[in-house]
């Protein structure tokens, strides 16, 4: 089993942390920005969207890293990180994809300005406007860990905390201000007893 990406993206890192999660190997080959071009032909074969993850399983071909994630899960018949109930399933579904389409675009714009330095999110107003929507969203996750008093989707870890553990620790690095979130902390305190986070999480980058 192959994942064509590179450490430094998010993404590529939530699915070596549900490898880890799940035991399995995995060769990490690297494309991406200082790395190999994902806009050749070779790669867009693979991923019209030239962008990392890709996984390579046999014949199999995917792409987008949640999806990645739930079939690494679903794979291993690990009902634990995505359940097979279909209400139990839902909820951790649903704050995945909250992850990936409300708490993403809220960060963009600030991430972009503050860590990655670039030059064309450098608008004052804007990267204000940016930072209170990270903030606003990440009220909306405080919420509910301090509902559930545990994990994302309940009492349990699943895979909702892989994505969303991996996009609080770029909140919590990012150089701005920050409201104190007492149930965001403690639930990265749980997260970073668990070995993958360690290695793909709370590893220095953002």
């Amino acid at each position: 089993m192959k994942v064509l990406g590179k450490t430094t993206s998010i993404n590529v890192r939530k699915v070596l942390w549900t490898s880890v999660e799940l035991g399995l190997e995995v060769e990490l080959e690297a494309w991406g920005s200082g790395y190999r071009d994902t806009n050749t032909p070779e790669f867009l074969a693979l991923n019209p969207n030239a962008m990392v993850p890709v996984l390579l399983d046999g014949e199999l071909v995917l792409w987008e890293s949640n999806t990645i994630c739930r079939y690494l899960a679903g794979r291993q018949q690990r009902s634990d990180l995505l359940p097979t109930d279909p209400a139990a399933r839902a909820r951790v579904e649903q704050w995945m994809d909250w992850q990936a389409t409300e708490l993403n675009n809220a960060w963009r714009y600030a991430f972009m300005s503050l860590v990655r330095q670039s030059p064309a999110h450098q608008e004052p107003a804007a990267l204000q406007a940016g930072i209170a929507g990270w903030h606003r969203h990440m009220a909306i996750l405080e919420a509910q860990l301090a509902k559930t008093g545990a994990y994302a989707a309940g009492a349990d870890f699943t895979l909702a905390d892989v994505v969303l553990g991996l996009s609080a620790q770029r909140w919590l690095m990012a150089p701005m201000e920050r409201p104190e979130l007492p149930a965001v902390a403690a639930w990265l305190q749980r997260l970073n007893e668990r070995p993958g986070f360690k290695l793909h999480g709370a590893n220095g980058m953002p």
